[in-house]
């Protein structure tokens, strides 16, 4: 490698040329090829030259020539920034970890998949990730697409060599010698591509699909087969009702990675609403800080061809939240349903044999192994057989509800509406090309392939500002649903509404295709959810019904979402924090949005609960000095006797406190403590004003805080954090607090529940203020407000995990100091942008073509 510094106007440009090596064979370093190919299996074996020209914060912006240049250069770019988590992805997607981690080992961060052991997790994937199925993928993709998944794979695979080479002798300092650390293939790429379409399906149930085993026949349970469902009847093998189920239900099953919070916020400000008449987007992604699914911010550029900025998940060649030009976009977790379950009534003589319009149809047995690594260091195999349907596999939800279990008279399938929706990422390059908001709108109607979030987007020279829950959503009318959901789904219903829960031993009870459906199943573009308004649009991970209060959308199927919904208290202050910024009741100037007073408002940290609440608690709960224990309903730990708390600190602490989650302020770790124990208490019993959809922003309201609850939490609160060595008066930041450059970075917000709009929450929650590097850290990820000031695009970005997580670069923290300071970073778009920042360094890769 060599290196000439040229000077610039703006500071030192560092070019870096490098000539690449080139390798047509791909090993694993352990000797086993079982599961590589050959590298030649690239589409587009040309030479290339590719620019990857760093600013500051080490953003990369990549300039190629063509899509296998542009590939090339996004997937060395983010190797060279995460090539340790990203191998481990890879080995995850190939049903691999228990070979080099154990069979019973976790993965040590947060994803979409949520955290299931090593071997749930390999048969998995062994079962759904397929090189059948990206086959399929690989057959639906234009050419764009085959060549960037080409490119990245060469890309990636060039870091790998040069590492292995003995260059960057620092870097990769977790992973560089290990044997699970290889080049990959195209097909590794794929595989990647498919774990996101999942994450709102199948990845809920990755231990459920990985379980699922049919039961052992005895005489008793065969007697009791032939009756079939009953309602309300109790499940032959556990004896607990259907209707007994829905109360073993729990929500988070069916967040992504089975973990709540992951969402965000997302608000589309028109030109009736804006200071200077151009529409205003801010994107805010509550997610991963870590792992093999955060986010990575890059600007992507053949010229005349495509030009865009933005963030994708690691290892994903295109952006998925981003801008060019003419249009920018964000994204939400939608609350409409991307997958159903299919009851089966299974025949006299098998319990892999079901029912379908009174034939039997046997599922088809799939035998798989996984190599397994033992504590002794041994090799073994681990087996297992699995089962699938017509619908999908078969799940084992017998954990969630015994009534619920595969037992001798039922099954579960599940099915995925997004495991063959195979045009993701097309839409998402389309996006990247588009010229207006109307070009944008057709794309996403076109292929109707968003997987399970909402959008949100602006357009230049264009005041309107355009919401739509378009997507692959399973097309299960309420007629539909009515007729077909059985005992056990209507049970089902009561906790976790709008999952198509239906009967599979009829044909009727399937999902419908209409005229329109992009894909069999599916609804038509025309029949979900989308409005273009001029003042604003926005969604907070609330339903489709409040994408303008002013504008409140009905009539839709369930399984999009409940219309009218009572909000959490975080749409409640997002809402909340639009109505006062166009009253200009919020201290800011103006009664406008600007791009300043939206990225001030986005990281204010104020939270909605102690806003409406904290007043009157204090006032009641105070006045008596101490309060009784005898239950926490958070822990549900009891106390016998009774314990007697004084509570007058904390009252003192949170009278001072702000109603802020900022980093100093002191009270809000002891309000949190508070509002989720306060929270358990329910609505009906918690709130004088019960919800009205006449005022969906402002109810309910009214905290009952007679009710002897409310001071019994504010006790289990203050005997919390006791034992745990909190002090009551612990700022924020003391909560949330990592390192970021070898020093300790204290952090700002909160998680969902309290109502904070600045999100930053751990899953689980740290032990003292240990936030494991934010291994399990939520929240603020990749954020963007972007306007059109005449010619040019105004960008303000934060990417709070930063770049890289090799702590050997040097940029690896710049990102995460920048947001702890509230520092939005003005990101250069245009060349002219590009070669005037300060932090420019360019890096030049020549490769030449294969077998050269």
């Amino acid at each position: 490698m060599r290196s000439t510094p040229v000077a610039v106007a703006s500071g030192i440009v560092l070019v870096f040329t490098v000539v690449g090596m080139s390798s047509c064979a791909t090993h694993r370093a352990d000797g086993d090829t079982s599961a590589m190919s050959n590298a030649s299996d690239t589409s587009d074996t040309s030479a290339l030259h590719v620019e990857i020209r760093r600013t500051t914060d080490g953003v990369p912006h990549i300039k190629a020539e063509t899509w296998t240049g542009l590939g090339f250069g996004d997937g060395y770019a983010q190797a060279s920034d995460a090539l340790c988590t990203m191998a481990q992805s890879y080995l995850t997607y190939r049903g691999e970890r228990s070979r080099y981690f154990g069979a019973d080992a976790k993965p040590d961060v947060l994803s979409t998949l949520g955290r299931p052991t090593n071997l749930d997790s390999d048969f998995f994937f062994k079962l759904l990730d397929t090189d059948a199925v990206v086959a399929q993928y690989k057959a639906k993709q234009p050419p764009e697409i085959a060549q960037l998944i080409a490119g990245f794979a060469r890309g990636y695979n060039r870091y790998v060599r040069e590492l292995k080479a003995g260059q960057w002798p620092d870097q990769a300092q977790a992973c560089r010698s290990a044997p699970w650390l290889t080049e990959i293939t195209e097909t590794d790429v794929y595989k990647r591509l498919y774990a996101a379409n999942l994450a709102g399906g199948a990845a809920d149930f990755v231990s459920a699909i990985a379980t699922a085993q049919p039961p052992t026949p005895t005489p008793a349970s065969l007697a009791l087969r032939d009756a079939g469902p009953r309602d309300g009847a109790p499940s032959a093998a556990t004896g607990q009702s259907v209707t007994e189920a829905a109360t073993s239900l729990d929500r988070k099953w069916f967040q992504a990675g089975g973990i709540p919070g992951l969402g965000s916020n997302g608000i589309a400000f028109g030109g009736e609403a804006t200071a200077t008449g151009s529409p205003l987007l801010l994107g805010n992604p509550h997610w991963f800080w870590r792992g093999p699914d955060r986010f990575y911010q890059a600007q992507l550029t053949i010229p005349g061809k495509i030009d865009v900025s933005g963030a994708s998940f690691l290892g994903v060649p295109v952006v998925m939240i981003g801008f060019n030009r003419s249009i920018a976009w964000t994204h939400t977790v939608s609350a409409a349903r991307r997958f159903g379950i299919f009851q089966l009534h299974l025949g006299s003589d098998s319990p892999t044999t079901y029912l379908y319009d009174g034939k039997p149809e046997a599922m088809t047995p799939v035998k798989l192994q996984v190599a397994v690594r033992n504590a002794d260091g041994r090799v073994t195999t681990a087996e297992r057989t699995f089962y699938t349907t017509r619908f999908g596999p078969l799940i084992n939800l017998g954990t969630m509800s015994p009534a619920l279990k595969w037992d001798d008279r039922q099954a579960f399938a599940l099915r995925d509406v997004n495991a063959a929706n195979f045009q993701i990422f097309q839409n998402f390059l389309e996006w990247g090309k588009a010229g207006s908001l109307d070009d944008f709108i057709r794309i996403q109607k076109r292929y109707a392939a968003m997987p399970w979030v909402n959008t949100i987007a602006i357009g230049r020279h264009d005041p309107r500002v355009w919401y739509a829950d378009i997507g692959a959503v399973p097309n299960v009318p309420d007629t539909l649903a009515a007729r077909c959901t059985t005992p056990q789904g209507k049970a089902f219903d009561k906790s976790v509404p709008g999952v198509p829960f239906l009967d599979g031993s009829r044909s009727d009870c399937n999902w419908l295709t209409s005229p329109g459906s992009v894909l069999p199943g599916t609804f038509a573009p025309d029949a979900m959810p989308q409005l273009l308004r001029h003042d604003y649009v926005a969604n907070m991970n609330n339903s489709y019904w409040l994408a303008n209060p002013a504008a409140p959308m009905t009539g839709f199927p369930a399984v999009f979402g409940s219309a009218p919904e009572q909000l959490e208290l975080r749409p409640r202050l997002g809402y909340t924090l639009i109505r006062q910024r166009l009253d200009g009741s919020d201290g800011y100037p103006g009664n406008r949005a600007t791009s300043e007073t939206v990225r001030e408002m986005a990281l204010n940290s104020r939270v909605l609960s102690a806003e409406l609440f904290k007043t009157a608690i204090l006032r009641r709960v105070c006045a008596a000095g101490q309060v009784s224990v005898a239950h926490d309903g958070l822990t549900h730990s009891t106390f016998s006797p009774a314990r007697t708390v004084d509570i007058q600190d904390a009252c003192g602490v949170l009278s001072a406190w702000d109603n802020t989650g900022n980093a100093q302020a002191k009270g809000a770790r002891l309000w949190n403590m508070l509002w989720s124990r306060v929270d358990k208490i329910g609505g009906a019993q918690l709130y004088r004003t019960p919800f009205d959809a006449a005022h969906p922003i402002d109810t309910p309201n009214g905290l009952n805080v007679e009710n002897p609850a409310v001071a019994e939490a504010f006790g289990a609160a203050v005997l919390a954090m006791q034992a745990q060595g909190i002090p009551l008066d612990a700022t924020a930041g003391q909560g949330l607090t990592l390192q970021a450059d070898g020093k300790p970075v204290s952090l700002y917000g909160g998680c969902n529940e309290p109502g904070y709009f600045t999100a930053a929450c751990a899953y689980p929650a740290p032990a003292g203020s240990a936030l494991q590097n934010g291994a399990n850290l939520l929240g603020n990820s990749y954020m963007q407000t972007v306007t059109f000031i005449g010619g040019s695009v105004q960008a303000y970005t934060l990417l709070a995990s930063g770049e890289s997580d090799d702590p050997a670069r040097a940029d690896s923290g710049s990102g995460t100091l920048r947001y702890a300071r509230k520092a939005w970073l003005k990101v250069p778009f245009s060349e002219s942008d590009i070669q005037k920042d300060p932090g420019l360094k360019v890096h030049v890769l020549d490769e030449p073509a294969y077998g050269h």
